[in-house]
């Protein structure tokens, strides 16, 4: 009995190591989207008609914000890590938006760069793809996970000088 109970402390200990970094991963995610939902939610509350250029840059200074603070006071090596989900998740939906039909009322004869930068920017206007709902639903959110992944890598900079 006591052998066996030598042997697997070990392993105890680097499996709940291993199963603790992907649920910091998603623990982070969840922060930086927390962040970017509050931050919407209060933003149409109190102002609907602000324009995507200003709620892109909040998109990434309220979650930056909450990254950092978050890291500040409890430390984690995953939480510069996130950028990479935001960019997974807006390269899924730009594969999406890419495949998506063309017609009248939806960016008829337009190429490719076209087609992204009015259904995730909105410029020149947009595109018709997605509802317009392609900064909501990619832009914003991409932009929420980098800005996140920014303030907790310094707060870990902060730390460690």
């Amino acid at each position: 009995m006591g052998l066996y109970a030598q042997e697997t402390v070990p392993e105890a200990s680097s499996a709940r190591r291993l199963f603790s970094w992907p649920a910091a991963f998603v623990i982070h995610v969840f922060l930086a989207l927390a962040a970017w939902s509050a931050f919407m939610a209060v933003g149409y509350a109190l102002q609907p008609t602000l324009p995507q250029t200003a709620i892109l840059g909040l998109s990434i200074f309220v979650p930056f914000l909450a990254g950092y603070l978050v890291n500040l006071f409890r430390q984690s090596r995953m939480a510069p890590t996130v950028w990479l989900f935001g960019m997974i998740w807006f390269f899924i939906v730009v594969l999406w938006a890419l495949d998506m039909p063309t017609g009248p009322g939806r960016c008829y004869q337009c190429d490719a760069t076209e087609k992204l930068t009015r259904t995730f920017f909105n410029l020149p206007g947009p595109s018709g793809l997605i509802d317009n709902d392609g900064p909501f639903l990619a832009t914003w959110p991409a932009a929420a996970l980098v800005g996140y992944s920014i303030g907790a890598r310094l707060a870990l900079k902060k730390r460690e000088e």
